[in-house]
């Protein structure tokens, strides 16, 4: 069984840099001129390393250079190139669907990509209907639940398809307008339904919306956050609906999908990149206010990319203050919540357990787990 890869190689690069997305070349050029940087060849490399640990030497139908051969290479494994971008320098979104398709005509059953939702989308374009993919999680938004929870999951599964055909599910490929996201109105709208290796704990779920009946819970689960937080201690209030609640019960004009700096009742600063979080929080109490994504169970990498592994790592000891609803948790029928930052070191470091504020009074432990570090025992049988 043929494993393809493609990378889209900016993906990724406005979550640090506060733009809440990255597509389009303005938003783009903004983001490397805020200090962002390039992650998706860097999470590619550490699926294939999996899926060579697994299969050395194997071959990888790809894309020519930074597209995906780059990261094959890097990873030890044997590129056989089937795309050239007509621009070496920068790829469009028909790159990633011109790509997508010579790797199908190629002969590969598995499409792997790097990227977030608009690199799901142009994947799903460039197949014909029936294609299995599997994204590498590498953007600012992964609503879609063709992704792997992590990259080390994204290679186990690559790793078990290269043996056998595996089950299928059906996936929805989702994706927002970014510039309605930057003005406080996120609308997901479905645009592809594609199948998926099926992985129970190695794919993540699409990102549910909250419901109105919720609504009068998120507050409350807001004033409980509000309720704990103390006298000089500078908080990073991260993206979110339940952030979004917190800052108006604070009475503070906050962004709901950028991270924002809150400090004995005053918002310090607004809508802030990675390296300015990093200057705001160090050498003193700080701690980051996140929120659950509902369905997923992420609390760190998905939408939040401005709290980098530097900037959790200058927290402290405790630097999470987690704020979600009951029936979020509930929602996630025992399955632990998530992180994955990028640096695998720090995500062990959190796994473990988490205080959840749900309320006034209220609150839930609750088990966290790093999603780069998902077991490879196990694999799904082949049908």
């Amino acid at each position: 069984m043929s494993v393809g890869l493609v990378v889209n190689p900016l993906a990724g690069i406005g979550g640090p840099a506060g733009l809440a997305g990255s597509d389009g070349a303005a938003v783009q050029r903004e983001a490397l001129r805020r200090g962002g940087r390039p992650r998706a060849s860097s999470r590619a490399v550490e699926a294939l390393r999996v899926l060579a640990a697994a299969h050395p030497g194997a071959e990888v139908l790809t894309a020519a250079g930074a597209m995906g051969e780059d990261a094959v290479r890097e990873a030890g494994l044997f590129p056989r190139v089937v795309y050239s971008a007509a621009a070496s320098t920068s790829t469009a979104p028909d790159d990633t669907a011109r790509a997508a398709s010579a790797l199908h005509g190629a002969g590969a059953t598995l499409v792997l990509f790097a990227g977030g939702d608009g690199t799901a989308r142009d994947v799903a374009r460039g197949l014909p209907a029936g294609v299995p993919v599997l994204g590498i999680p590498a953007g600012v938004k992964m609503y879609s639940g063709c992704f792997a929870v992590g990259p080390a999951a994204a290679g186990a599964l690559a790793a078990s398809w290269t043996d056998c055909a595996l089950p299928t599910v059906e996936a929805e490929v989702l994706d927002l307008d970014e510039e309605l996201m930057r003005a406080g109105r996120p609308d997901p709208r479905l645009f592809a339904l594609v199948p998926v290796p099926s992985a129970p704990g190695r794919t993540q779920a699409r990102k549910a919306a909250t419901p109105a009946s919720e609504r009068e819970a998120v507050h409350r689960a807001a004033t409980g956050a509000a309720a704990r937080m103390l006298p000089g201690v500078r908080y990073l209030l991260g993206p979110g609906g339940t952030t979004a609640a917190l800052g108006r019960v604070l009475g503070l004009d906050t962004t709901p999908l950028g991270v924002d700096v809150v400090e004995d009742g005053r918002l310090v600063a607004r809508d802030i990149t990675a390296d300015q979080a990093l200057a705001a929080v160090a050498g003193r109490p700080a701690q980051a206010v996140v929120t659950v994504i509902g369905g997923q169970g992420f609390v760190l990498g998905r939408g939040n990319q401005q709290l980098s592994p530097r900037v959790v790592a200058a927290l402290g000891p405790h630097p999470l203050l987690v704020v979600a609803t009951e029936q979020k948790l509930i929602d996630l029928a025992g399955r632990p919540l998530l992180v994955d930052t990028g640096d695998p070191a720090l995500d062990a470091r959190l796994a473990g357990h988490l205080t959840v504020v749900t309320g006034p009074a209220t609150a839930s432990i609750y088990p966290v787990s790093a999603a780069t570090a998902a077991p490879i025992e196990g694999d799904p049988e082949c049908v």
